[in-house]
């Protein structure tokens, strides 16, 4: 996969993935993006913030495109106005490339993004909107560090919910494609399905499939694959989480993703929940102001 930022690849749908889709949006299907690899189309609450310190590796071994990984890595999103949330990711960046002991390590490419809800969810219409992004050449493509060049991708993603408030039940997916401008990649379309449930206050599952096409001879993933992943979210507090998802692929190129960070929502009034109106809360917004403040790439 291109590690521009691998957390979020592409795919190219494989007949078991494109069946899964449309018998999910035929039912019912809701809430997402980290620790998946599927993204959701619900943006941070109006002025709120959230904040992500993540590991991600993606790998597709010694005989492919080698394993990318970013440590430590930081996402910061910001509801700037009612339904469109702005996002930022900066990364620091190791490439260990196949057949040899080869390793380089450096801030990898940024990315620049904006999620936008177009349709809210209501009992019989999911939740509709895309989240467009560009990424941005600030790593070294010579050491692998990096594409060389912007590229972008353009997504539609849906959701929809069902099921009592304290044990929901979510379901997420969508695709597009990626447009790569640059020699040794490729054009690649992508999807995404999720499914996730609520199984207490504290602690939510899920499981995706995610499927990506062949992205280029210098590529992470230089072939097409679809991924199993399992993970979750775990809430210490209101506004604080630990998330964590891992999973190899089940069809085509042999691939692996783990994902795990620590997780910060505040905003005006509390936390509250990332796409609505938040809750009287308690004054959270001025110790993650603080963190924020005092982060440091290393």
């Amino acid at each position: 996969m291109i590690f521009a930022r691998p957390s979020r690849p592409s795919t190219r749908l494989s007949a078991p993935l494109a069946a899964a889709l449309i018998a999910l949006f035929a039912s019912t299907s809701a809430h997402a993006g980290p620790p998946f690899q599927t993204d959701d189309p619900d943006p941070v609450a109006f002025r709120h913030f959230e904040m992500y310190a993540f590991e991600l590796s993606d790998g597709t071994g010694k005989n492919a495109g080698g394993t990318a990984l970013e440590v430590p890595a930081y996402e910061v999103n910001y509801g700037v106005v009612p339904n469109v949330q702005l996002h930022l990711v900066l990364p620091m960046t190791a490439s260990f490339a196949p057949g040899n002991n080869s390793t380089n390590y450096g801030i990898g490419d940024s990315e620049l993004g904006a999620k936008i809800r177009f349709i809210k969810e209501t009992k019989r219409i999911p939740e509709i909107g895309i989240f467009p992004f560009f990424e941005l050449p600030t790593g070294n493509a010579d050491k692998g560090l990096g594409v060389g060049a912007t590229w972008y991708r353009m997504p539609l993603w849906l959701q929809k919910s069902w099921g009592q408030q304290d044990r929901q039940w979510t379901s997420y997916g969508g695709g597009g494609e990626a447009i790569v401008p640059q020699t040794g990649y490729k054009n690649y379309p992508f999807s995404g399905l999720l499914v996730q449930r609520q199984l207490s206050n504290k602690l939510t599952l899920g499981t995706e499939l995610f499927g990506h096409g062949a992205e280029g001879m210098v590529a992470t993933s230089t072939r097409a694959s679809t991924l199993l992943d399992l993970g979750g979210i775990y809430e210490f507090k209101p506004g604080f989480d630990l998330l964590f998802a891992a999973g190899r692929s089940v069809y085509g190129q042999p691939e692996t993703y783990t994902y795990l960070s620590l997780y910060w929502t505040w905003g005006p009034g509390g936390t509250g929940d990332q796409g609505d109106p938040a809750q009287p809360g308690s004054g959270t917004n001025s110790k993650m102001l603080s963190a924020l403040t005092n982060l440091r790439l290393h």
